[in-house]
């Protein structure tokens, strides 16, 4: 479980040490922008472009819910003047933004309209009954499903936010920022054409995941998510549910049961073994892999063609 905070002496001590030597935003005229998890860093850069120094504080390969943070990345959340997050997402992160980033903490989750309608149903059916609604990390409630981001336009929704708050730290490159969020619009709006059109005529609509993370990306596209667990890919399935979710995958004529890149896939392999199928990377895009060249673009169209496959789409 993530630690809630540093302890406050130390934590005050390395503040203050490097608000003496750190050389800020004033040395080369960029935001300090910092990014809770990648697909918060992908659009600050792709929004901020040279006018932003983008950090995120969960590195390629590392499980972003149950990230831990250095004292250097809490220093970082001190002195950024953005700093992008989902509350509930990642307790530590709550936590840093919670005691040190004041006034330059900004919860996408609070951006009207993003998280909504999407999660759990009516477009998936996950047998995780102790967390339908919630994602479980320390006892937190995570609320809907937070993967907004596999929806592109409602993505393009977040990049207009992000945009319109950097607008208002940085006034004098307002148009930079809104350009790059229109940019970064017209190109989701194409990726979400390319998916449109690739799961429009498929012989399934049903996809067995290993947990409840498609269920914006199911929504916008008239698929129907089959869960093992809820939210929280952590969360052990129980022999009951494993079961049930068997009996669906069988019924629906499953050909694939989909995993994540960053998490094992035990389960998926039970479940496929038991249903005659094979497993595959159904990619929630919460981080990157280590070493990876993808970016959300890739990863995206990685996953459209791996839909295309398990469902049988012409």
């Amino acid at each position: 479980m993530a630690k809630a905070s540093l302890p406050v002496a130390w934590a005050a001590a390395l503040l203050i040490g490097a608000a003496a030597c750190s050389p800020g935003a004033a040395d080369d005229g960029r935001l300090p922008v910092v990014a809770a998890f990648y697909p918060l860093q992908f659009v600050a850069e792709q929004v901020g472009g040279e006018h932003t120094t983008v950090t995120s504080l969960t590195a390629p390969g590392v499980d972003a819910h149950d990230v831990e943070l250095r004292p250097s990345q809490v220093v970082e959340v001190s002195q950024a003047e953005l700093v992008l997050y989902l509350s509930g997402f990642q307790p530590a992160v709550d936590a840093a933004v919670a005691e040190h980033a004041g006034e330059a903490g900004f919860d996408v989750g609070t951006v009207p309209g993003l998280l909504n309608d999407a999660a759990p149903a009516p477009d998936s059916d996950h047998h995780d009954h102790d967390h339908d609604h919630g994602h479980d990390h320390g006892h937190q409630s995570m609320g809907p499903d937070p993967h907004v981001w596999l929806d592109p336009l409602r993505f393009a929704d977040l990049a207009d936010a992000v945009a319109d708050r950097l607008a208002t730290l940085d006034p004098t490159h307002a148009a930079d920022y809104r350009a790059g969020a229109a940019r970064l619009r017209d190109e989701l709006t194409a990726l979400d054409q390319e998916f449109t059109e690739g799961l429009t005529d498929c012989q399934r609509r049903e996809i067995v995941v290993s947990h409840a993370a498609f269920g914006y990306l199911a929504h916008r596209y008239d698929l129907r998510q089959v869960a093992v667990t809820g939210l929280s890919p952590e969360v052990e399935p129980t022999p009951g549910q494993l079961a049930e979710v068997i009996t669906q995958a069988k019924a629906h004529g499953a050909t694939t049961i989909f995993f994540e890149r960053l998490a094992s896939p035990a389960v998926a392999d039970v479940i496929a073994a038991e249903v005659g199928a094979e497993s595959a990377v159904l990619d929630p895009i919460e981080g990157l892999a280590p070493d990876s060249d993808d970016d959300y673009f890739a990863l995206m169209r990685a996953n459209l063609a791996a839909l295309r496959s398990a469902l049988e789409c012409s």
